[in-house]
């Protein structure tokens, strides 16, 4: 079969190809979203959890729970993304790139000695996981970029210097409030 022939058969196929492509499209976009809320969920879940060791102590965890939340046998050299995620998930308040640096370096000191700029090394690091969907940012009322772990609407406290987390929710101070 000849490329012109080929190309007569795909246009006579293209209403069926365009059935097939808005199919895959609709999943695609339903696929997305639930992992949206998945890892938003994950988010809470993990936040939850640190928030109780925090308060109980460690003990209170199962070593596999430790290791999946990053708190078990440190490894040799802590990875600096997994140092970011650990510092964004145990902050009770958004965070700038240079306070970020400030938690890093005192929950993880070995790690500043590998990078030459920490602020623009934390600032990727959270932009990554902004793209991970397990962080977002936002412009805070300093006109600074703040990051925040992702976890469900109504299941952390709102900082009141932060946007809401969805059209529809009161805002920050007023949930506050309640």
């Amino acid at each position: 079969m000849s490329t012109v022939e080929r190309v007569i058969n795909v246009a006579a196929d293209s209403s069926h190809l365009q059935q097939v492509v808005q199919s895959a499209e609709q999943e695609l976009i339903q696929l997305l979203e639930q992992r949206s809320q998945t890892v938003k969920r994950i988010g809470t879940i993990k936040q939850t959890l640190v928030g109780l060791a925090k308060v109980f102590g460690d003990s209170v965890l199962t070593p596999e729970l430790l290791k999946l939340l990053g708190h078990g046998t440190p490894r040799k050299q802590p990875g600096f993304t997994r140092a970011c995620r650990l510092v964004l998930m145990e902050s009770s308040c958004p965070l700038d790139a240079r306070h970020g640096c400030r938690e890093l370096q005192k929950k993880f000191p070995e790690l500043f000695g590998r990078h030459k700029d920490p602020v623009a090394s934390v600032t990727t690091v959270f932009n990554r996981l902004v793209g991970y969907s397990e962080a977002r940012s936002f412009i805070g009322a300093n006109g600074r970029r703040m990051w925040q772990w992702v976890a469900e609407p109504g299941a952390i406290r709102l900082s009141r210097h932060m946007p809401p987390l969805q059209e529809g929710l009161a805002a920050p101070a007023e949930s506050l409030r309640q």
